[in-house]
Parts: structure tokens; C-alpha cells; sequence
């Protein structure tokens, strides 16, 4: 076999469109966590009769909705990036998150990229070429199709000309 690595080719990078819609679809999914946390912490409250956390529900602040917001958004990123590679919205478009080898980043990895959604502005950092969550933590979005291909290529062809001793 080859010793040859693999290396990312920009060319299969998902487009800041498809990246917009994977965040949109992502915010909608993380709402609908809170929503079904909320559900869930008043049926329990209900049936084990814990009024203060029913009080604490119907009155908490905005900064302990952030808090909730946080706390949940980083389970979303982490979890299903971390397992699957993508989240729902990456499920949709067709996209996966990569290392420069086309590689699946490993858990640590990703846990590095979800905080670093929560820098003050990171939305705002691609309007130059990679958004910092990307850049910082050395991920990349590809397409998902594409790339498979051009990785099952790109092996094929290493095997070219290799004779495998038995």
C-alpha cells in the first residue's frame, strides 16, 4: 500500500449558502430541544410535585435562558457532529464536518469547534474565507458525495502499479 495522505482539495468545501442553511436548520433544531427540555422538566415537576422548579420555569431570566441555550447548543454540536460528523442541518444539505485529510475530526476535536461557535462575533468571521469554529480547530465542511469520491479515487489511484505480496 501507499504511504500517500490524503489533503482536503478546497474544491469540495460546502459554499457559505449551503453553511447558512446548515445554521439555520441547526437553530431551529436547538429551539426545538429547549422546547422538549421545558416539556420535560415540567412533566417531572408535575409528578413529583417540585414547585420550584416549576416556579423556576415559568420565571427564569434571560440570562439563564442563555445559559439553557448554551448548555444545550453545545450537547447539539458535540453530540451529533462527535457521532455522526454532521448535525441535522449537515444531514439536509449533504455536508460533513472533515480534517484536512477528509477524515472524520476526532471527539476532542469537535468539542474545540462547538465552543468556538460561542466567541463573541464568530458569526461575522465568514465574511473572510472560514469561519473561526473552522479555522481554530482545523475542521473544514465538505460535501459529503464528493468528497467520498474523490477520497475512494484518490486511493485507487495510489494503488496503481502496487503489487501486494502475499
Amino acid at each position: 500500500m501507499s504511504n500517500s495522505t490524503y489533503i482536503l482539495d478546497e474544491k469540495l468545501l460546502a459554499s457559505n449558502g449551503s453553511r447558512f442553511i446548515n445554521y439555520l436548520i441547526d437553530i431551529v433544531a436547538i429551539f426545538f430541544l429547549i422546547f422538549v427540555f421545558g416539556i420535560v422538566m415540567a412533566l417531572l415537576a408535575n409528578l413529583f410535585n417540585l414547585s420550584g422548579l416549576l416556579y423556576w420555569l415559568g420565571n427564569m431570566s434571560d440570562f439563564e435562558g442563555q445559559i439553557l441555550f448554551i448548555f444545550i447548543a453545545v450537547f447539539y454540536y458535540t453530540f451529533t457532529e462527535g457521532v455522526f460528523g454532521r448535525t441535522l442541518g449537515k444531514f439536509i444539505t449533504g455536508t460533513v464536518v472533515v480534517d484536512e485529510n477528509g477524515e472524520k475530526p476526532s471527539f476532542g476535536t469537535i468539542f474545540k469547534r462547538t465552543f468556538c461557535r460561542f466567541i463573541p462575533f464568530e458569526a461575522f468571521s465568514f465574511l473572510g474565507s472560514r469561519g473561526w469554529h473552522d479555522s481554530i480547530s482545523d475542521t473544514y465542511v465538505a460535501n459529503k458525495k464528493d468528497l467520498e469520491k474523490e477520497v475512494k479515487l484518490f486511493h485507487e489511484f495510489n494503488l496503481i502499479g502496487n503489487t501486494e505480496l502475499n
